[in-house]
């Protein structure tokens, strides 16, 4: 395939307001922040990646203004001019600025993009290039929906509801200690056979296993980080307890963790975020770990925009994503993407993959701009 070279990058921070707060165990969000990466390669071909970070480092450790300042300080003068033959080659450039997963994903994830569309290929089919034989891409990856914390009881059933009327086949309720068994014997009660999952982001202790070994009743399909982000030891005893399988996804930032994590028997599951294992080359190792212990898999999301939302897309189309992903249709969140055309939800509870070249989909500028306008008036935190 035909090489790239790195010719410039511009970093645009982007501000856009969810349609409703979205509520997890680490409290309520009302904006989700981006930054995009532009690259461009001296043949005039533009890359773009999205740093998957918030506001404030709660899942992860990175913000804005940290993935800004790796960015320009560190990683893109080490990069600018750099030729790649072999986008899997790309980390090495990189290798030697330790951590921020999320924002070397980002700039990674531009290169993916360039790269493909260099070489007149859909992001997914140039996945498909460098996983395990026969893998090719399936065009269509299978979403289901996350539903933060409510107010009531009352209030999560009807958007439970609104939400399967809409056609998501696959339910994910977010806990926490104090909103877990009472609102999933809710749900499980109203509706006997959907596919229900809880989500605890890190939010119980290994003293609270009895409590979460109420859950086995309902028929969950996982339960979803219950233990600390950084623990893999402690969630290996957790599963031992519970019938439910346990997913994983703060604690596995790498290929060797899930190695770890397979090893101690902790994860019935695998939750997959490109941005958190630092991009889309660790991806496809942990892809590949996946198909050889026949692991079940699902890309999550981290309410991407359009450009981010495109690559989990591409990536959650790979035929050993079993099960359905976190990435949900554009109206789930946004009433204006910084890209169109937007993603759009079929009859089957799942996403097509774009037909265009990279990613598929096209930056609208004049979004872009006004997104960025509003970072800058609105910045929620002093110093960004």
């Amino acid at each position: 395939m035909k090489p790239i070279t790195i010719r410039s990058i511009e970093l645009h921070t982007a501000l856009l307001p969810y349609l409703a707060p979205f509520e997890t165990s680490f409290g309520a969000e009302t904006d989700k922040v981006a930054v995009l990466v532009e690259l461009t390669t001296t043949a005039g071909v533009s890359g773009w990646g999205e740093c998957s970070i918030e506001l404030w480092p709660g899942y992860g450790q990175e913000t804005a203004v940290t993935a800004r300042h790796i960015l320009m300080e560190f990683m893109l003068p080490a990069v600018i001019g750099e030729t790649i033959a072999d986008p899997r080659d790309f980390p090495a450039l990189i290798q030697r600025f330790r951590g921020n997963h999320h924002t070397r994903a980002g700039l990674e994830a531009a290169v993916w993009d360039a790269f493909a569309k260099s070489n007149d290929l859909r992001l997914t089919d140039l996945f498909s290039r460098y996983a395990p034989p026969g893998h090719d891409s399936e065009g269509r990856a299978a979403v289901g929906v996350s539903i933060g914390i409510q107010p009531s009881l009352d209030d999560t059933a009807a958007v439970v509801n609104r939400r399967l009327k809409e056609g998501y086949g696959r339910i994910k309720l977010k806990i926490k200690r104090g909103w877990d068994v009472e609102v999933a014997r809710a749900v499980r009660a109203a509706q006997p056979d959907i596919l229900l999952m809880l989500d605890a982001n890190s939010d119980y202790e290994p003293e609270d296993a009895e409590r979460l070994a109420e859950l086995d009743q309902f028929d969950l399909l996982m339960i979803e980080q219950p233990l600390a982000h950084d623990d893999i030891f402690h969630h290996g005893q957790l599963q031992r307890r519970l019938k439910t399988r346990v997913c994983l996804d703060e604690s596995v930032k790498s290929a060797s963790d899930l190695q770890i994590a397979l090893q101690i028997g902790a994860i019935g599951v695998l939750n997959l975020k490109p941005a958190r294992v630092g991009g889309f080359r660790e991806s496809l190792e942990i892809y590949r770990i996946c198909v050889d212990n026949e692991l079940p898999l699902w890309i999550g999301g981290m309410l991407e925009t359009g450009a981010g939302r495109a690559a989990n897309v591409a990536f959650a189309a790979l035929p050993a994503v079993n099960l359905p992903s976190d990435i949900s249709a554009t109206d789930r969140y946004f009433a204006a993407d910084l890209t169109e055309p937007p993603f759009e939800l079929a009859p089957d509870s799942s996403l097509a993959v774009p037909d265009g070249y990279g990613i598929g989909v096209e930056i609208q500028r004049d979004r872009l701009a006004e997104a960025k306008r509003r970072w800058r008036e609105n910045k929620p935190y002093r110093g960004g």
